[in-house]
């Protein structure tokens, strides 16, 4: 991005633009290689132990977590914020190993629902300690318990829909 020191005339789209501080500009790239290197390191975790990425895991994680372990692919979509297209060849790689299945809504014929199958439980439970201690090694024991905790307030405002985008 061009800082106030940078050489040349102005254009009327950059006197629209806030451009970011120094401070704001490092706290910038401070995140993104943050997160670049946390989801380096847990998705190479998930690879080498279990064979799995990570959204695979979160998918799994999400059906575990749910009565019968089922959840409607447009529910599971939404609730990892993946597109339909990137939650269905990832639901295809996962059935192709066995650990999901996919069956028609009992209540609506036209919905889809994701199943968890037992081997699915089975490798998530096994993979579940590694996960955990991955994310400890390279988030929770990098952090005060108050940064954490300021780090997820502020994920959780991120995550919240944009306003006026018609979502509550």
């Amino acid at each position: 991005m061009p800082s106030s020191k940078a050489a040349g005339p102005t254009t009327h789209a950059d006197e629209d633009v806030r451009w970011l501080t120094e401070s704001q500009q490092r706290s910038w790239r401070a995140y993104l290689n943050g997160s670049a290197r946390l989801t380096e390191a847990l998705t190479r975790q998930l690879d080498q132990e279990a064979q799995l990425s990570l959204s695979e895991y979160e998918i799994l994680v999400r059906l575990s977590e749910t009565p019968g372990r089922i959840l409607r692919m447009s529910e599971l979509a939404s609730s990892l914020v993946h597109s339909r297209s990137r939650l269905t060849h990832t639901i295809n790689r996962l059935q192709a190993r066995g650990l999901v299945s996919r069956q028609a809504n009992p209540e609506d014929g036209r919905g889809v629902d994701c199943v968890m199958t037992d081997e699915g439980f089975a490798l998530l439970r096994d993979a579940a300690p590694g996960h955990v201690r991955a994310v400890r090694a390279n988030l929770v024991d990098v952090l005060t318990d108050t940064e954490l905790e300021v780090l997820g307030r502020a994920m959780d405002r991120i995550a919240l829909p944009p306003s006026g985008s018609g979502s509550a």
